[in-house]
């Protein structure tokens, strides 16, 4: 890849120009190359300057994974909008929020009763001008979605068309090429990715094309060496994730590789679409590690065309990680980073053998250093822990519509992650948790992540997460939550006394409660702030009750 600055619908575009008849997505078993998916883009890009979207306008995607996905994210940024991913998990109030605060002008969408409705009700109660929808069916083999228009006719949400909704094949009927736009690559939004950033309410950050050219870039020159070059990549986290965009459907396009779409988490699907596809690379979540070890008769299915798994999204318990590479022999290497840095930070490198516990090195043109707590101006040494801050080309521009909490977190060109870590003497970054989730025990920090690797060091843990609870003499104590293995057994007298070995009086919790599931966000990835939400309401019903 050349000149950093160059706007993002050039991966497709150079793609397609290099290979036009090399697979680029596998979809249920349909095949698109890389001439069609270009094609389908261009088309996009012209329907929706036709429907009058400007430069910088914004454009929704509450699409999951599949063709429409790729073909209407890079389309939306041909014509020159502003792509806002939606998750199509949320629910209508959360769309309805993000389009108000977003300024969505067009949403597309899929025909399925657990989406339209909800774009639907937003057509009526926002500044939302236009809903386009996608038949499920057109993106699936011919024979496979005659199956599904008659089988799953119920799931299909009846659309009644108008000036306002309009159907896809409507925004892509002319084979006019789009109106050349202009994208200054360093100032211009590319994606609006929604998180809850450091301060726990939902904005926009602003990711540049710069942004997510440079950190596709990164991600690739670090896994060159790994076969992905026209190899194949699964694609089953969400592409609306700012972690599956760049290291699954814009790390596959910078490749020339082959994309292979799950549309949702199924590990029957999953497993047999990994034995007969022969995917080469999979991203995933610590949580779909667990799914794998835990799935009955796993040993049955043909894994051995994957070379690399990448995890991020959450952190990777050592534990789990020499589990998984045990059990599969399949390297998994795992990084770090946030949505406002596009998101990749640190990674480890493939076949390299780092500390247990590490996410890496940063990326290239990445720099990394440790502040302390109570002064982000102040540097801390090798050893120490403080706020992690990162500087590079894939630091966002800012928080859209909120420029004080943009202020408070990029300050002197660092970004303020709200992650508290530590680096060894070689540049490994190794991470404690979150500010905000940091335990203050009798005055010291406890740090909840330390506390979970040691539960994970016990075989009959398949998930543990740990969360402050008030205490009237330390102030807070740690509280842990467990899910067990399938057809293992532990008491929460063992567990304590299991863990007390490998931690400090401190550190060591009070209490586990063990459940059933353990709550997750919409990237599988165990949810702190949820246990947290769920204690506190157990604490305001007994002192109703009292």
């Amino acid at each position: 890849m050349t000149g950093l600055s160059t706007s993002l619908p050039w991966l497709l575009d150079q793609a397609a120009a290099a290979t036009p008849d090399r697979p680029c997505l596998s979809f249920l078993g349909r095949t698109y190359s890389y001439a069609e998916v270009a094609g389908l883009a261009a088309r996009v890009a012209k329907g929706l300057q036709k429907l009058g979207v400007c430069k910088g306008e914004r454009v929704g995607l509450c699409l999951p994974n599949s063709p429409y996905f790729v073909a209407c994210y890079f389309g939306a940024l041909k014509a020159g909008a502003t792509v806002v991913a939606f998750n199509p998990l949320y629910t209508e109030d959360e769309i309805r929020a993000l389009i108000v605060d977003s300024g969505t002008v067009v949403m597309i969408t899929l025909d399925l009763q657990v989406l339209y409705p909800k774009v639907a009700a937003a057509l009526h109660s926002t500044k939302l001008r236009i809903a386009v929808v996608c038949p499920l069916s057109d993106a699936m083999p011919l024979s496979k979605g005659l199956l599904f228009r008659v089988l799953k006719r119920g799931s299909i949400a009846p659309v009644r068309y108008s000036p306002a909704v309009l159907p896809f094949n409507s925004l892509v009927s002319n084979g006019d090429e789009p109106e050349p736009v202009t994208i200054d690559a360093d100032s211009d939004p590319a994606v609006l990715q929604y998180t809850g950033g450091t301060t726990g309410v939902p904005k926009g950050a602003i990711l540049t094309h710069a942004n997510l050219m440079a950190n596709v870039e990164q991600v690739r020159l670090l896994l060159e060496d790994s076969g992905l070059e026209g190899g194949r990549l699964l694609a089953l986290l969400p592409l609306c994730h700012a972690f599956a965009m760049t290291s699954a459907m814009n790390l596959a396009l910078a490749s020339r590789s082959e994309i292979v779409l799950l549309p949702r988490l199924d590990m029957k699907q999953m497993l047999r679409t990994i034995e007969t596809e022969r995917p080469t690379l999979f991203p995933v979540v610590p949580a779909l590690c667990v799914a794998m070890l835990s799935y009955p008769g796993v040993e049955r299915f043909d894994l051995s065309s994957l070379r690399c798994c990448i995890s991020g999204g959450a952190p990777l318990p050592t534990e789990l990680k020499q589990r998984f590479e045990k059990r599969f022999g399949i390297p998994v290497v795992e990084g770090y980073g946030l949505t406002e840095a596009s998101p990749v930070v640190t990674c480890n490198r493939l076949g390299e053998i780092g500390p247990p516990g590490s996410v890496g090195r940063p990326l290239a043109r990445t720099e990394v250093d440790i502040r302390a707590l109570d002064d982000p101006t102040r540097a801390l040494p090798a050893g120490e822990r403080g706020e992690v801050v990162v500087r590079g080309p894939q630091v966002m521009a800012g928080y859209w519509n909120h420029p004080e909490e943009s202020r408070e977190v990029l300050q002197g060109g660092w970004l303020r992650t709200g992650d508290v870590g530590h680096r060894d003497e070689n540049g490994f970054l190794f991470l404690t948790g979150r500010i905000k989730e940091v335990i203050l025990r009798s005055g010291y920090n406890v740090y909840p992540r330390t506390i979970e690797e040691a539960l994970f060091c016990h075989s009959a843990v398949a998930e543990a997460a740990v969360i402050g609870i008030p205490d009237e003499r330390c102030g807070e104590v740690p509280k842990a939550f467990v899910r067990l293995r399938d057809g293992e057994h532990v008491s929460e007298a063992e567990l304590l006394a299991f863990v007390a070995t490998r931690l400090n009086p401190l550190e060591r919790p009070v209490t586990v409660e063990f459940r059933s599931e353990l709550p997750k966000t919409v990237v599988g990835k165990v949810s702190g702030q949820e246990l947290a939400r769920q204690e506190a309401a157990k604490r305001e019903e007994r002192s109703g009750h009292g």
